[in-house]
């Protein structure tokens, strides 16, 4: 949307992902002194309402079809979600047994990325409708006046879906005070913890968060990569908007396969640290088959659009398809580095927390190397750089976890 409306180039479009995810690295250590002073529960609310002044930002932005209020509006929601995703995280790890962690969050992962799959679908059906018929009076506009009007009345679209989230998001804000959540306390440890973390004087001490930081760093670039460039993929194979605007709803929808593969078999069949090794293998395994294959092998598959429930042709190429199976390699990744990262840190946790979301920053950074790697050679090409991070998420599920002291590790 933004990349027509604002009329950006593909490395400049890169940047709206940048704007977003790099806010978690800037505010991450800053939410974990505001949850010091507010607690997990009232944070999540001050979080909700941080999102939701981020959402009245895009007003003014849509007004001017000013960029960089777009940008700017995107970090503060950024910001917003850095808390809530610092509080929450913990708060739902801590509230039960650190081995079943890693199912909670799967719940409330399933719940994410089912409204991430109906809400972009429900936003474009208004702010992309007859979006061909747009794209042909822009090339057809010789005037300098007609154009700026088409683009002004394109911008204009977003107006009154961000008032409805800015409203929504007060209300789940206002929901949350209200309601009775349990209170965690991460300051006080048990006698084993404070007896293994006798010398320990920094999260710095703790191999465990710091190579999971790491390792989470990758995961998210790798999940942004899959979900945010499918589309332009798509579309740089020759595949048409009508079946490319539902490549990343394909995406989520493996994230949530998995999931629920997690709720069944975590911890009662595999344990956290197992569900990671897999993952991390399929994610090697999709990777390099959505690089190898060639794009000229093309499947029609039937599909059932998530507003409407129409059912539709989706025209795919094998390789992108490669693309969208990355969602199920992407699922347990963040579930279970979370617990096996902050296992043991006591009155740590909150700013491991906040570490572990400053990781989020990954999602800034790989997509912006992925762009620029495929202006340089092709989008298909690009997609090496994903093999070398499903790797170090591999090496951290297998023994990086497991190291508790930094002079054991020597």
């Amino acid at each position: 949307f933004l990349r027509t409306a604002c009329e950006l180039n593909d490395f400049e479009a890169y940047f709206v992902t940048f704007a977003f995810y790099i806010s978690y690295f800037v505010m991450a250590l800053p939410s974990s002194q505001v949850l010091k002073f507010t607690g997990f529960r009232n944070g999540m609310t001050v979080g909700l309402w941080i999102m939701a002044l981020g959402a009245t930002v895009f007003i003014p932005a849509a007004l001017t079809r000013s960029f960089a209020l777009f940008l700017t509006g995107l970090f503060v929601q950024g910001t917003g979600l850095a808390i809530l995703q610092t509080a929450s995280n913990p708060y739902i790890t801590i509230l039960g047994p650190r081995e079943s962690a890693a199912q909670r969050i799967s719940i409330m992962g399933i719940a994410n990325k089912v409204a991430g799959m109906i809400a972009p679908v429900l936003l474009a059906s208004i702010v992309l409708k007859d979006a061909h018929a747009l794209e042909v009076q822009l090339k057809e506009a010789t005037d300098p006046v007609v154009r700026t009007q088409i683009l002004d009345a394109m911008a204009h679209r977003v107006i009154e879906p961000y008032i409805f989230i800015a409203v929504i998001l007060l209300a789940l804000g206002f929901m949350i005070r209200i309601a009775h959540l349990p209170e965690v306390d991460t300051e006080a440890e048990d006698e084993s913890t404070t007896a293994a973390n006798v010398g320990k004087n920094s999260v710095f001490a703790f191999p465990n968060l710091v190579l999971g930081v790491i390792a989470l760093f990758f995961y998210v670039g790798v999940e942004v990569i899959a979900g945010d460039s499918i589309i332009r993929y798509g579309q740089s194979l020759g595949i048409s908007m009508t079946s490319a605007k539902y490549f990343t709803s394909l995406t989520l929808l493996g994230m949530v396969i998995g999931y629920l593969a997690g709720i069944v078999l975590i911890p009662k069949v595999i344990q956290q640290s197992t569900a990671l090794k897999i993952c991390a293998a399929l994610g090697i395994v999709f990777s390099l088959a959505a690089i190898l294959t060639p794009s000229h092998i093309v499947l029609t598959l039937p599909f059932r659009d998530l507003v409407t429930f129409q059912a539709v042709e989706l025209t795919i190429p094998l390789t992108v398809l490669f693309i969208a199976l990355l969602g199920i390699a992407n699922s347990l990744v963040w579930p279970a580095i979370w617990p096996l990262a902050i296992n043991g840190l006591g009155r740590y946790t909150k700013t491991a927390s906040a570490m572990l979301i400053m990781a989020i920053a990954g999602g800034a950074l790989l997509p912006l190397a992925y762009g620029k790697i495929a202006v340089l050679t092709s989008t298909q090409k690009a997609y090496w750089i994903l093999v070398p991070s499903y790797f170090i998420i591999l090496a951290y599920s297998i023994w990086g976890y497991k190291i508790t002291s930094w002079k054991k590790a020597n």
